[in-house]
């Protein structure tokens, strides 16, 4: 059974969206809701939570941004409520988004005086172990550090009764696959299988085909669809040029910013250069340690830095509202991974504003995220950064190889 997109949703399905009742919500959790002032489900949310509260299996394909943790957390606490013997997993790709997640759990968890835990790499396995021993009843982790827990022993997986796999194709493209099928192998067959992901790539298919049974597939944008409330404006730049026209872009946009680099190398390059011109900036790659990671992302949402440069490897866990631009400094390697980043910007019913470097070498590669995007993405004029020199036959590039690229596809 698969879902329609929600822009073809007529009028009078759209506006039951405007409310979680009538969702098989507990009232518990409806007033807690109530409570924060979260009324209106995302659409995600509207079309998982009945089919996860039911027992479904599902899969869940939607871009980053959309209220996945919550169209999950919601089914698995109202389970583990009445099935007291039973936990919850959870595993997501990277540290930031394990962190990210719990956050959003525990607010349910609170409810009931369930206890969570995060089990990820780069942290102290000593406070993991105090964290295990108090039992408890959902666990979030990074597959790598799961399985150091169950190889140790120190954690069971006997009693997982809902299992949850987040930003699922991102833990593909990091290579989580044979973790995965390990994990699998140690939980039990008879459970509930939620599966979330921005694409829907071959080997997702292949696990639901083994390993889920019977799946709703609910899906709220198809694979490529942009944020609707970003706007995106490409520069046709050198590679020198990059750094100066970053530093005018940061005094055009005065709100928080963050800049994707393609290598750790280049995010320490970029930082260097924003420091030297004053901004308040944090870095977050692989080379940064969890403490460090935690640091620039907590200061970049309270403000301390208003510049944040990452990695791709880094990102997924930016659950920031407000940004008010996200700009790609380097291209992504994959047309996927545009996606995910401009998704980090014009979220939560804000604007935003996505800006991309191109180098005049790279035709093909604004070519592969147009026709995943199907929008092809404006060339600025530069016109609102007029102190910037240009070198000689940009504008003549842009408008040659750009405009007759779109011509022909």
């Amino acid at each position: 059974m698969t879902e329609r997109p929600d822009d073809d949703f007529p009028h009078i399905v759209k506006d039951a969206l405007s409310t979680f009742d009538g969702l098989g919500i507990a009232p518990k959790i409806l007033e807690f809701l109530d409570k924060i002032k979260f009324d209106t489900p995302t659409p995600i949310q509207h079309k998982a939570i009945p089919a996860g509260i039911a027992g479904q299996d599902i899969i869940g394909i939607a871009r980053t941004g959309t209220g996945k943790t919550l169209a999950f957390a919601i089914p698995m606490v109202q389970h583990l409520v009445h099935k007291t013997e039973s936990t919850g997993l959870v595993l997501v790709p990277t540290r930031e988004l394990a962190v990210q997640v719990e956050e959003e759990v525990q607010k349910l968890c609170h409810l009931f005086k369930i206890r969570s835990a995060v089990l990820i790499g780069g942290a102290p396995m000593g406070k993991q172990l105090q964290q295990l021993e108090k039992k408890p009843r959902i666990i979030i982790a990074t597959p790598g550090r799961l399985i150091d827990h169950v190889e140790q022993k120190t954690v069971s997986l006997k009693e997982v009764r809902i299992l949850v796999l987040d930003e699922a194709d991102r833990m593909l493209d990091m290579g989580f696959l044979p973790q995965i099928q390990t994990i699998l192998r140690h939980v039990p067959k008879d459970r509930q299988t939620m599966l979330f992901s921005a694409t829907m790539p071959q080997e997702i298919v292949r696990i639901a085909s083994l390993h889920m049974k019977l799946p709703v597939q609910v899906e709220i944008a198809p694979p490529g669809a942009t944020a609707e409330r970003v706007t995106q404006e490409l520069f046709i730049v050198t590679e020198e040029n990059k750094k100066n026209l970053l530093v005018k872009l940061l005094d055009q946009y005065r709100g928080s910013v963050l800049v994707f680099s393609r290598t750790r190398i280049g995010a320490q390059k970029i930082t260097r250069v924003l420091l030297d011109h004053g901004y308040e900036v944090a870095e977050i790659h692989s080379d940064r340690s969890l403490v460090q990671r935690q640091e620039a992302l907590e200061g970049f949402k309270r403000g301390k830095y208003r510049v944040l440069i990452a990695t791709d490897i880094a990102s997924r866990g930016i659950d920031v509202t407000g940004i008010e631009a996200v700009i790609n400094y380097d291209l992504p390697e994959e047309a996927d991974n545009y996606v995910h980043r401009i998704g980090r910007t014009g979220r939560a019913g804000h604007t935003g504003h996505a800006i991309s470097f191109a180098t005049p070498d790279q035709r093909q590669e604004v070519a592969q995220i147009e026709k995943l995007t199907k929008i092809p993405i404006p060339v600025s004029n530069h016109t609102e950064v007029p102190t910037l020199q240009f070198p000689k036959g940009v504008k003549a590039f842009r408008s040659r190889t750009f405009g007759s690229l779109r011509r022909r596809r």
